[in-house]
């Protein structure tokens, strides 16, 4: 189904073929490119437009320049009873994290609580994608990550020192949507900064500001300046303590040492990101638990609504709706973006997405 504009709806499934045929003629083996591909897809499926399909042709020059290993051993190499620390050795983001993931769930399974640490990661697409796996197993699921390029200075300075710094938590309902937030440290993770470039648009205001403090909108200056924190200075410390959570913590890179991976195919990035599951078992009655979700969530969308406010939304709400009409209706891609994919496919020898 073709939309206005130029936008091409395509089947969650031909997308994830495509991702995993472009992954394995880049050098990945058939298992991994088979396990990676839906979840390079998954943020496309829940709105986050910047972080799925949109990627791949980075992620694949990333690997035909060497800078993912694409014969890694990801392993847990420290561990104590609710926690783990994963070495992804240099794979796929998204690889890496889905073990780290799997490694919480063991650990919330046994004790109630697991954190999973990872070094040696790469860029793994939206926050919400590892936050949700938890939700799988009816489990609280939060995600921290350091972001994978500098676009944050510290308050009021003008070096690069800090990255968007994603943080994600889903909770599970019983009859309602589950409740997922997803958020960058900033006012708009740099996704949407290169979607807007490749679209052609301009950015609002409150995005970025140029290092004279003035606002900047327009995306192919964005090298001239950087992004703006939410919530003025408490946004920058949001963004550093995530930092040294999913970073320092794990050994992974944080501040000068992040690699900027979108000027940078060759070098390990040594990404940092952090998987917390909690079980609501351990807590008690996991059904009234939910039960009780569903009040909150019922309670918080029928309170009184200010002048023009047409409905008071939980977060995740959203993206539970495109998740539910791209299912359906195949995920939309505008021309630029199919453009660049079928480039892509010509590149490596493979049929296009569409």
């Amino acid at each position: 189904m073709t939309e206005n504009q130029g936008t091409e709806r395509i089947s969650r499934d031909r997308l994830v073929d495509f991702a995993a045929r472009a992954l394995e003629a880049a050098g990945m083996p058939r298992q991994d490119a088979a396990a990676g591909a839906p979840l390079v897809v998954e943020p496309d499926l829940n709105g986050a437009d910047g972080h799925g399909i949109f990627r791949l042709p980075q992620y694949v020059r990333r690997i035909r320049a060497g800078g993912i290993n694409t014969q890694p051993q990801i392993r847990v190499i420290r561990e104590k009873a609710a926690m783990a620390l994963v070495d992804g050795d240099n794979a796929l983001g998204h690889l890496v994290v889905h073990r780290a993931a799997e490694a919480a769930i063991e650990k919330a399974s046994e004790h109630g609580v697991g954190w999973a640490g990872v070094r040696n990661g790469n860029h793994a697409g939206a926050a919400s994608t590892w936050a949700r796996i938890p939700l799988e197993q009816g489990m609280i699921g939060l995600y921290l990550a350091v972001g994978s390029a500098n676009h944050l200075p510290p308050w009021g300075g003008v070096d690069m020192l800090l990255s968007t710094n994603p943080l994600a938590v889903a909770i599970p309902a019983l009859e309602e949507p589950p409740v997922i937030l997803d958020m960058a440290t900033t006012v708009a993770a740099y996704g949407k900064v290169k979607t807007a470039l490749q679209r052609g648009e301009m950015m609002p205001e409150g995005w970025m500001i140029d290092r004279e403090g003035k606002p900047l909108t327009d995306p192919r200056r964005a090298g001239e300046g950087f992004l703006l924190p939410i919530g003025g200075y408490k946004g920058y410390g949001l963004a550093l303590i995530i930092g040294l959570l999913a970073g320092t913590l794990n050994g992974a890179a944080m501040g000068r040492d992040v690699i900027d991976f979108n000027a940078d195919d060759v070098t390990a990035t040594n990404t940092g990101q952090a998987v917390l599951a909690i079980s609501p078992e351990a807590f008690g009655d996991a059904h009234g638990f939910r039960q009780q979700v569903d009040e909150v969530v019922r309670t918080m969308r029928g309170s009184a609504r200010m002048p023009g406010v047409d409905r008071i939304r939980l977060p995740g709400e959203m993206s539970h709706a495109k998740r539910l009409d791209r299912l359906e209706n195949g995920v939309p891609i505008p021309a630029p973006l199919l453009e660049t994919l079928n480039v892509l496919a010509g590149e490596l020898g493979i049929d296009g997405p569409a």
